[in-house]
């Protein structure tokens, strides 16, 4: 814990800053409308979930719109959630399915199933093959881009493009400021050391001291519906505490080890996305991505941005994607 709390806030006053202009920027920015949708809010996603029956247990995903599919990879300690903004402006233009990974949000594993990385892109394909998903645009963020990193490796016919934003590499997985959260998990304290008192006082989750402090570049995030939506499902059973730890301890091992030739041959094109405020992951990260895809569309560099930024800017986020997948 202490870890991670030394390395929260390097670039405070000019993560500020910049996070502020980048508001600015942001709130002028406009997506061409193509057809109406209505806000997705925490009720109207809770409503828009639907589940799969599968042999990795009960599936938990959401989606919206329709033709091509994209797919959406959530963070860690988050859920689908997290794409809601992307979702509701990406929407009229591809069919958006967004899955909560087993072991985070409303997905119930299996019993005996595990939640590794690798266990993860075998759920997906049988979500992609269940819901008649021959390939998808891959959009992903934090430990859900190691994911999507050994998807397009393994299944490259099954990835059409793939947007990343900041992420485990093979050099960061996990990254170190993870290690402590792994060490709670292992004795089976971080559920209730971190996210049931950033689930009881929201104002701690967004201070300095809590998630929002930690990877959030706007001061007014994660909102209190977000930390509702992502934490009580984790904190509120047994079960989902158990999943929980078990998800992080999924982290531990690297589960990108010697993929980089898997990288270089790949031909799916690849844009990064990488905040400059991130204190999870390095900024060399980015490069190392840039340098390493073989298809690599160049990284774009986010002043100030943490690591949870397609939340706080979903408006750049459908800018680069609609971009990378050449629609207007």
């Amino acid at each position: 814990m202490s870890s991670m709390r030394r390395r929260e806030f390097l670039a405070i006053t000019t993560g500020a800053l910049a996070s502020t202009a980048l508001s600015g920027c942001m709130s002028r920015a406009t997506v061409p409308a193509r057809g109406t949708t209505a806000p997705l809010d925490a009720a109207a996603f809770r409503a828009s979930r639907r589940y799969l029956d599968s042999r990795f247990g009960r599936i938990a995903y959401v989606e919206r719109g329709t033709g091509e599919a994209a797919l959406f990879l959530h963070g860690f300690p988050l859920n689908s959630f997290q794409w809601r903004g992307a979702i509701e402006r990406l929407s009229p233009y591809r069919r958006c399915v967004a899955p909560d990974f087993m072991g985070l949000g409303y997905t119930e594993v299996a019993e005996g199933q595990s939640s590794a990385p690798s266990a993860q892109v075998d759920m997906l394909v049988e979500l992609m093959d269940r819901l008649g998903i021959q390939s998808a645009d891959v959009i992903a963020n934090d430990s859900g881009g190691a994911i999507a990193q050994l998807l397009v490796t393994r299944h490259p016919e099954r990835v059409r493009t793939l947007l990343l934003t900041n992420c485990d590499v093979e050099s960061e997985c996990p990254p170190p400021a993870v290690v402590p959260v792994i060490e709670l998990a292992r004795k089976g304290e971080y559920v209730d050391a971190w996210l049931a008192p950033w689930l009881a006082d929201k104002a701690l989750a967004r201070s300095d001291k809590g998630i929002g402090g930690m990877c959030y570049s706007n001061p007014s995030q994660p909102t209190d519906e977000a930390i509702e939506y992502y934490f009580a499902p984790l904190v509120s059973t047994p079960r989902g505490k158990a999943q929980a730890h078990a998800y992080t301890l999924g982290l531990e091992a690297n589960a990108l080890a010697g993929i980089g030739p898997a990288l270089q041959e790949c031909k799916v094109p690849t844009r990064i996305l990488w905040g400059t405020g991130d204190t999870i992951f390095s900024q060399s990260s980015a490069d190392y991505l840039d340098q390493t895809f073989g298809a690599s569309r160049g990284v774009r560099r986010i002043p100030g941005a943490k690591l949870f930024f397609p939340e706080d800017y979903p408006d750049l986020i459908a800018e680069e994607a609609r971009r990378l997948w050449g629609v207007s």
